[in-house]
């Protein structure tokens, strides 16, 4: 796998936005009801996406001269974790979670992040714990549930 991840900059921020998005709107229906999608395509709002790169906090990965993926870096916590439904269960996924965990490992003992449906099997079999939930209800009714989870390094 010829793959490489590099830190975004202000002129990637329509392909982190459109990895985000398609990501969401393609996949997420088959996990939640239409609000919750809503609620994730909105708390990924453009501003939110723009100022994160700005502050040197999102990553891109490119296989074979295409963005496949890519994660937000916060603190200690994995955040924005999206790759493109069609290159999904190829391992890059993997990669983006690897990377994200050595460059938190740099500086802190445990990592955190929050757990979507789609994600959390994924999460558990790399280590990660429960350590909260929670449920936030979307405008139209529908609720949104999630794990917060960690994992010592």
């Amino acid at each position: 796998m010829d793959a490489r991840i590099f830190m975004a900059k202000e002129n990637d921020f329509e392909t982190v936005k459109d990895i985000t998005q398609t990501t969401i709107k393609l996949v997420y229906p088959k996990y939640y009801p239409e609000g919750v999608v809503q609620f994730f395509c909105n708390h990924h709002a453009d501003d939110r996406i723009l100022n994160d790169i700005v502050a040197g906090k999102v990553y891109l990965l490119e296989a074979d001269d295409v963005c496949v993926g890519t994660v937000t870096i916060s603190n200690n916590e994995i955040c924005r974790l999206f790759v493109r439904p069609e290159y999904q269960h190829k391992g890059y996924g993997r990669l983006l979670m690897d990377y994200a965990e050595k460059m938190i490992s740099k500086t802190n003992k445990t990592i955190v992040l929050d757990a979507s449906f789609p994600a959390k099997k994924i999460y558990i079999k790399r280590g990660y714990e429960p350590t909260g939930y929670n449920m936030i209800e979307t405008e139209n009714g529908d609720y949104l549930c999630f794990d917060i989870m960690e994992k010592s390094i």
